[in-house]
């Protein structure tokens, strides 16, 4: 289960689509404008605001609110936002990492707990799972742009340190320092990504039965609804059928 963050939001199956959409687009614009303000206005020139715009444009939000997310970031009534990372452990022993761009971090803390409460899991101070879970670059193309031994050549050529066939394309995994050097390397022979950026990868994943499952599914579709959380990790393993289930 690959998306913008580790999973795709049960949200997107479940109706409502503008409302998705609409949430969708306000996190991707957080990004964009607290990428912007870090560094250049330029994504030639500034790799986390290259990345959060290619994250924008895979799910077709539109030019103007892209640019207007970029111009946010050196207007006077620009936000500020905190990067804030929350670790907790959910039922069966699963592992979850959250990041999440806030302007109030006692709010967004509390309700996050509440989230890990109500699913029968518990916070976790920071760095009580993150040492479960490798932080890598990663770079998706879809299975258009090669065979998996031209994307493999590639990749070797580029500096990656791996790649990951799936059932939907390849994922390039690179050192956090090598992300923007291999994603450049690579636009010449695979053409632009699907997806560039930073994120944690878990080093082993936790099977676990489908009661626990739809608990996990549930805590995680509540921690990415949630406006201020930008991504969700967790190393767990759940049935297809399970998936099938919750996107039904």
């Amino acid at each position: 289960m690959a998306g913008h963050s580790q999973f795709k939001n049960i949200m997107h199956k479940k109706g409502k689509q503008d409302a998705v959409r609409s949430k969708l687009f306000s996190k991707l614009a957080r990004e964009i404008t607290v990428a912007a303000k870090l560094g250049l206005p330029d994504p030639a020139m500034n790799a986390r605001l290259r990345s959060a715009v290619i994250a924008a444009r895979q799910e077709n939000m539109p030019k103007d609110n892209i640019d207007r997310a970029i111009k946010k970031a050196s207007g006077a009534d620009a936000e500020n936002y905190d990067e804030v990372r929350y670790e907790g452990y959910a039922p069966g022993g699963v592992a979850i990492i959250i990041e999440a761009l806030t302007d109030n971090r006692n709010r967004t803390a509390g309700e996050v707990r509440s989230y890990f409460t109500k699913a029968g899991g518990a916070m976790a101070e920071t760095g009580a799972v993150s040492f479960m879970f490798d932080h890598v670059g990663r770079i998706e193309y879809a299975r258009e742009a090669g065979s998996e031994d031209v994307v493999m050549e590639a990749a070797i050529e580029a500096g990656a340190d791996d790649v990951v066939t799936g059932e939907d394309g390849f994922e390039v995994l690179t050192s956090l320092e090598a992300l923007r050097d291999v994603e450049k390397a690579l636009e010449g022979p695979l053409g632009a990504p699907r997806r560039s950026a930073l994120v944690w990868r878990p080093q082993t994943s936790i099977a676990v039965d489908d009661e626990a499952g739809e608990k996990i599914l549930k805590l995680v579709g509540a921690l990415e609804d949630n406006d201020d959380v930008q991504n969700v990790y967790a190393n767990f393993e759940v049935s297809d059928a399970l998936v099938a289930k919750m996107n039904a």
